[in-house]
């Protein structure tokens, strides 16, 4: 059965002569605002945490992989950088 506008204004109008007004907008606040339709399940919150860990996880994958060509390419520029000084130093020592 679906709950419709009228349905819920009835419930409502019957909590606020049984309880009073506050308390009735308080249960009504508790109820589903479309419908149970509308109402994430247990299925749908393990699928999202599956996506979530899936893309996480290809995120991790992606950085570790960026990570280790920028340090493979760093370390052959201070590799070149060396080798540059120290051609450098014992090209200067023979002149000397």
């Amino acid at each position: 059965m679906a709950i419709t506008d009228e349905a819920r204004n009835r419930l409502y109008n019957t909590l606020r002569e049984k309880l009073g007004a506050e308390d009735a907008t308080t249960m009504m606040e508790l109820l589903p605002p479309v419908g149970w339709a509308d109402v994430a399940t247990k299925r749908d919150l393990d699928h999202l945490a599956a996506l979530t860990k899936r893309d996480i996880d290809r995120l991790g994958a992606d950085l570790r992989a960026e990570w280790r060509r920028e340090l493979l390419q760093q370390t052959f520029a201070l590799l070149a950088a060396n080798t540059t000084l120290a051609a450098v130093a014992f090209a200067a020592a023979k002149l000397t």
